[in-house]
């Protein structure tokens, strides 16, 4: 009896967020965390709370801009190496997204291993921005290549990261900023002090704050002073802008 073949997987997408527009002008793909090495298939049962609560700010938020909101379905749940699936999985789902809805701006929004692979998928044609939340970066290694930040030249990029985390080094994603910053002026990075991995002291703030950046990002919005005073700080101001507890409240969204 032969050998049975190894059955090829493809990434996915989920169906959209919320009501999909009629007429869509931009979208917003969510990318959930995954492992450092992994060949499993993740779980689809259930994306974590932040990646399904930003779904839904997101699709709530861009209704009436025709914005679409998916999350991306990957193939493995490790990022494995040099193989980099997670970042190979987002550059599929955003030529699926120019293959349904056409020439639209995307932002890649990403949690943990997710936000490596927003950060690592950013330079794909279609993307003009990135929301990096709690990004598992690698430790820097002399004998390996830094984690590249030329892709994101061109793009508005975003970090959010929590003071306490004790799953990602908050420090290594302030020096991926600090080396994106000096390639692209369009970089900022809010700490959420006391805050821990899943953000879930401040999680509204940090929600209003996503959905604030993306929506001036693809649709040329205005965005709060916090945003525009962090893009226009020199490093390192900029790159550890303290996200103030109650941000949001006054944006109508």
């Amino acid at each position: 009896m032969g050998q049975q073949a190894t059955p090829v997987r493809t990434a996915g997408l989920g169906r959209a967020v919320g009501p999909e527009p009629t007429a869509v002008s931009g979208a917003v793909l969510l990318l959930p965390g995954g492992e450092e090495v992994s060949a499993r298939r993740p779980s689809l049962v259930r994306s974590p709370g932040l990646v399904r609560s930003l779904g839904r700010r997101f699709a709530r938020a861009g209704r009436a801009e025709g914005l679409a909101v998916h999350t991306v379905h990957y193939r493995y749940r490790g990022w494995n190496g040099g193989q980099a699936h997670l970042a190979a999985d987002a550059e599929w789902a955003a030529d699926e997204i120019v293959r349904r809805y056409g020439d639209v701006p995307v932002c890649l929004a990403g949690l943990d291993m997710g936000g490596r692979a927003a950060l690592r998928a950013g330079g794909h044609e279609a993307v003009n921005s990135v929301v990096a939340l709690a990004p598992w970066l690698p430790d820097e290694d002399v004998a390996a290549p830094a984690e590249p930040v030329r892709q994101l030249v061109g793009r508005r990029v975003l970090i959010v990261h929590g003071t306490n985390d004790e799953r990602t080094d908050p420090e290594l994603s302030f020096r991926l900023a600090e080396r994106a910053k000096k390639a692209n002026r369009d970089v900022c990075r809010f700490e959420v002090h006391s805050d821990g991995h899943a953000l879930h002291q401040h999680r509204d703030e940090v929600l209003s704050l996503a959905v604030d950046f993306a929506m001036g990002a693809l649709f040329g919005s205005p965005v709060s002073r916090p945003v525009e005073d962090a893009l226009a700080a020199p490093p390192p101001i900029g790159l550890r802008m303290p996200l103030a507890a109650g941000f949001g409240r006054s944006l109508r969204r």
